[in-house]
């Protein structure tokens, strides 16, 4: 997990230059004392020079996006004029975050007028603001003063989604085989997928495949499996012969994310099918690793959702990839779940690593480590496509339940839901707007850091409680 990377652009006006030189030291401080308060806050700050004309406004924005910043957050320093900002604001395609503040708490009648100059800045963001929305921008206002209001926690908030929304665009997506046959809920083509949002797929080519299967070492494998011993408990009943060709096959796949530079991948576990010698085992663990390392997932050839939940990933490392399975309506809950596939770094303790029965295609049986997610705040988040560019952005906050004594459903992917508002409303607004059945699961208290996630994405955002 990194920081999220804005870059600083501080506006003024070239008039008071000219004619009120004087003012500009206390300016300049006030724009080195906005810079240190976001750094301190926990973002990588790139600080841009003050700006007044338009030539200096392209010249900052061109410095931020050759710094890959993930959002430009805007300081209006005194009122500037908003027709010099337009041309480079309305062409950039970055988050924008507007930091509405000025240097005074208290400005009332016994406020010396000299600070006049210094603290009317309110006005250039009024002015700004309505040019961008005439502009078609996506942008978040956050208001308040830096030291007696949570401006800075919401300006955070709001940096943390768009440096989700920035790995989104920049998401590269392996894809093993096709879509499960039938399902359609998440199918986008993926020139959309591209066009829409950023994510690029990237086809995974069998013969190649098959060819890093053969390469891969015993003395790779044994490096795994020593080190797979000290992160699981290991069933006595596993066999090296069952552990090696699920190593094997995993470790052929983390070669292919490296070596295509992936942010994400997705695998349709029927492509073992006739001991598919690009994919003889399902790759289970793998997985799992991939996402407790950083890499997105999603099952079933589902290149949207493995793509976003990469993107999380990068601001959450306690992402993963899940389904919803079972009610439970008289708890509230609902059963998560998934074939094989969790991100370890959710998991009550050690998974336990074992042998698990495969009946759906001829492959052999691969390994698997199953535990329970643990218990804590967590928001469940949906990306749903609805064609012609629409998107549909679902939160539902809620909680994990931690689960002790018997758990009869421990030799799988598991761990119960309880949103924030009964499970039959949360049911009800979930499908009503078209959420799909493959989602992420974020955990934390994390939901203000994902509200404006749906607006730097440009689609629509639907909040469950």
């Amino acid at each position: 997990m990194r920081k999220p990377k804005i870059g600083l652009l501080p506006l003024y006006v070239e008039l008071y230059d000219l004619t009120t030189p004087e003012v500009r030291p206390d300016i300049d401080a006030a724009h080195q004392y906005a810079f240190e308060c976001l750094g301190r806050r926990g973002m990588e700050v790139v600080n841009g020079p003050v700006c007044r004309l338009s030539e200096e406004f392209e010249a900052a924005i061109a410095h931020f996006e050759a710094e890959d910043v993930d959002a430009v957050v805007t300081l209006h320093l005194a009122y500037s004029p908003s027709l010099e900002s337009e041309k480079a604001l309305s062409k950039v395609k970055l988050p924008l975050i507007i930091l509405d503040t000025t240097p005074s708490y208290t400005y009332d009648q016994y406020t010396d007028p000299a600070q006049l100059m210094l603290n009317h800045g309110i006005h250039g963001v009024q002015d700004m603001c309505n040019l961008l929305i005439r502009n078609g921008k996506l942008f978040q206002v956050c208001a308040g003063h830096l030291e007696h209001s949570d401006v800075l926690d919401r300006v955070f908030a709001a940096a943390k989604s768009a440096m989700v929304a920035h790995e989104l665009r920049k998401a590269r997506v392996g894809l093993v085989g096709e879509p499960f046959a039938g399902m359609g809920d998440f199918r986008v083509p993926y020139e959309e997928l591209e066009r829409d949002l950023g994510i690029k797929t990237v086809p995974y080519d069998f013969v190649k495949g098959a060819a890093r299967v053969e390469a891969v070492t015993q003395e790779e494998i044994d490096s795994e499996y020593a080190r797979d011993q000290e992160r699981f408990d290991v069933d006595p009943e596993l066999t090296r012969e069952v552990y090696d060709r699920t190593a094997r096959t995993s470790l052929a796949i983390r070669k292919w994310a490296e070596d295509e530079n992936l942010t994400a991948f997705t695998i349709n576990f029927l492509e073992t099918e006739g001991s598919n010698p690009g994919l003889p085992v399902m790759p289970f663990t793998e997985c799992c690793t991939a996402m407790a390392n950083g890499l997105g997932y999603a099952g079933e050839g589902d290149v949207l959702t493995a793509g976003l939940v990469g993107a999380l990933l990068s601001a959450f490392p306690e992402t993963t990839f899940t389904e919803m399975f079972c009610p439970d309506w008289e708890h509230g809950t609902v059963f998560l779940s998934h074939m094989g596939e969790f991100n370890y770094a959710i998991a009550d303790g050690k998974p336990l690593l074992q042998e698990k029965p495969f009946p759906f295609t001829s492959a052999e049986n691969p390994t698997v480590a199953y535990r329970t997610m643990k218990g804590g705040r967590a928001v469940l988040l949906n990306l749903a496509p609805f064609g012609a560019g629409r998107y549909t952005l679902t939160l539902a906050p809620g909680e994990m339940l931690t689960i002790t004594g018997e758990n009869r459903m421990a030799d799988s992917t598991n761990g119960w839901f309880k949103p924030d508002v009964s499970l039959e409303r949360f049911l009800e607004e979930y499908s009503q707007n078209g959420a799909t059945h493959h989602s992420a699961l974020i955990y934390g208290d994390v939901l203000s850091e994902l509200l404006s996630l749906g607006r730097f994405l440009g689609c629509k955002q639907v909040l469950i409680g």
